[in-house]
């Protein structure tokens, strides 16, 4: 009888081990898109150009997009830049509060220096990708025809 018992905590044993071994894990949780944009920021600053950048302190009212028009960005899908710029102040276009001071990086040194060019060009992909996430469909198109102009 001992001879079974033991037999049989030895099957359930193996049972036990190879039940747990068959499972998944658990897949890691997507960032938030703060995350997102952090990541995305970090890889992307070093190549900035902030010579002759300017600076605008947000008022009531307006959108990251809103300021690029308004700056010499002409094109609002341009905002990221500014948020790359003011990467310390503000991750999340949605989050701009009156009184923060953004960085308006010049653009036009940026684009004429072809390694930053690039780095904006990749660096609008990766947002708009990010935008997909958040169902923002046309803003992500709109960065990629941009991206693709450059």
């Amino acid at each position: 009888m001992k001879k079974v018992m033991l037999i049989a905590a030895l099957a359930l044993g193996f049972v036990l081990v190879f039940a747990c071994k068959s499972q998944q894990p658990a897949p890691a949780e997507p960032p938030t898109t703060e995350e997102a944009l952090k990541n995305v920021y970090e890889r992307y600053y070093a190549e900035l150009i902030l010579d002759d950048a300017g600076t605008y302190i947000v008022k009531s009212g307006d959108t990251l997009a809103h300021i690029a028009r308004n700056s010499d960005y002409h094109n609002g899908f341009y905002y990221p830049i500014i948020m790359l710029a003011s990467r310390d102040v503000v991750l999340d276009p949605d989050k701009i509060e009156p009184g923060m001071e953004l960085i308006i990086p010049n653009l036009e040194k940026n684009l004429d220096n072809p390694r930053a060019k690039a780095n904006i060009k990749d660096f609008l992909g990766e947002i708009a990708k990010i935008e997909d996430n958040r169902t923002r469909a046309d803003t992500a198109k709109g960065m990629r025809d941009l991206a693709d102009t450059l």
